[in-house]
């Protein structure tokens, strides 16, 4: 079995605050995720590059992304996540799941 962690408290509640169908479809591939490790394939993951990947959460209300990266020992760690209001995702978005990411890999 894999874990799943959050990069902080904030995320992890900002996450569960998402609208109901959007955060039940996270929780669903999440479950995923932790049975079958952090190599899921597209529609529900990208891989950005650099060990960084996109989980990509849908539902009615629209759609949410969870920037994600994994770590020794079957550590998935969320780095970063947003609901997303335009069609590209913005710069600020990645920027910031990449410098949580150095970080992360700065600790081990």
């Amino acid at each position: 079995m894999w874990t799943i962690e959050f990069f902080n408290p904030r995320l992890q509640s900002a996450i569960e605050d998402w609208p109901d169908g959007i955060y039940a479809d996270f929780l669903r591939l999440a479950g995923v995720m932790r049975e079958y490790g952090a190599d899921l394939r597209m529609p529900h993951s990208r891989a950005i590059g650099k060990g960084l990947f996109e989980l990509r959460c849908k539902g009615r209300e629209g759609i949410g992304r969870a920037f994600y990266c994994t770590v020794v020992d079957k550590r998935i760690v969320i780095l970063h996540a947003f609901i997303k209001k335009t069609e590209k995702t913005p710069d600020r978005e990645l920027v910031l799941a990449q410098k949580r990411q150095k970080e992360i890999s700065d600790e081990e």
